[in-house]
């Protein structure tokens, strides 16, 4: 198995959530569990190298690899929510924006300790603004940002720049946003770590 073995289990979804969106949809990978692990053990690979004491993750799909991948290597999970869904005192960002609209993160006052190494991961990096975000919380509450570990990026929308002071890994890098109707599938440039370890 291979990065393009693993392109066969991302489906693409023209015009959701609106409009002019091509979605990148990963439900139809996580239904396969040898892939799906395939992919885990991708992103942990990405992060063995480096000295981490926390694992970090914005809702809601960076909690299905985050959390996942904190418990493979025997770290804490930290999650960071929409506003109103933590129930103790918590750091807010302001609304940031996103490929599709706006949004903003909030994180628990006590989640990190200052000088905590804290890996980033989420499934896509777009446009940068989540990731923008929870790495703004994140440096608020004294910690220190080793790395951030993506599934996908789509390297067409420039993500990588707005967070070019970081060390950013991902598993499958989307170069080109193209749509071939009759294939019904896009057409993509993959680039990967070797993970045959």
């Amino acid at each position: 198995m291979d990065t393009v073995d693993l392109k066969s289990k991302i489906r693409a979804v023209p015009d959701f959530p609106k409009k002019g969106i091509l979605f990148y949809d990963i439900t139809t990978l996580l239904q396969d569990p040898e892939y799906f692990a395939y992919a885990i053990k991708g992103m942990i690979g990405m992060c063995k190298d480096k000295k981490i004491d926390v694992i970090a993750a914005a809702e809601s799909r960076g909690f299905i690899f985050g959390s996942i991948i904190a418990h493979e290597m025997k770290l804490p999970f930290v999650p960071l929510r929409k506003p109103g869904k933590l129930p103790y005192r918590k750091l807010k960002t302001m609304e940031y924006d996103k490929e599709y609209g706006q949004d903003g993160l909030e994180i628990h006052e006590d989640a990190l300790k200052k000088g905590d190494k804290v890996m980033l991961v989420d499934d896509l990096l777009a446009t940068g603004g989540t990731m923008k975000a929870v790495a703004e919380l994140v440096e608020r509450m004294g910690g220190e940002i080793v790395g951030m570990t993506f599934l996908i990026e789509l390297g067409f929308l420039g993500g990588r720049k707005k967070l070019d002071r970081y060390n950013i890994c991902s598993l499958m890098n989307f170069e080109n946003e193209e749509w071939d109707p009759e294939n019904k599938e896009p057409k993509e440039d993959f680039s990967s770590p070797d993970i045959t370890n």
